[in-house]
């Protein structure tokens, strides 16, 4: 009698796995896997208008980048160039909170010229 139960599970088991198994294996069978495509090797057909988005976007990307690194590095002279206006009007015994502001302004911006000179 103890079989029953055992015989039931393993049954409910099946049912329940076996349309998915059939089903990813129909799946398999009507849609390969892409031809894969190496250096040198001409690109299946209708790839080579995906490549020629990719490389565009890619340029338009490293122009963007550029742009911005353009941006950021005039910003950094003008920061620099006030900073040097606040500490000429200083002396020893005062430190502006401006100071101490702009050079952090400084700080982070040229840690964002850096990361986008790597490219990241």
């Amino acid at each position: 009698m103890r079989l029953k139960p055992l015989r039931f599970a393993i049954l409910f088991l099946l049912l329940a796995v076996l349309p998915s198994l059939l089903a990813s294996s129909q799946d398999s069978t009507q849609n390969p896997a892409p031809a894969q495509h190496f250096p040198g090797q001409a690109p299946p057909p209708g790839d080579e208008e995906r490549i020629r988005l990719e490389k565009d976007m890619a340029k338009k990307a490293n122009q963007e980048r550029q742009a911005q690194l353009k941006r950021d590095t005039d910003k950094l002279l003008t920061l620099a160039t006030e900073l040097k206006q606040y500490v000429d009007k200083s002396n020893e015994n005062t430190l502006s909170l401006d100071v101490i502001k702009k050079a952090d302004e400084i700080e982070k911006l040229a840690h964002s010229v850096k990361e986008k000179m790597k490219g990241n």
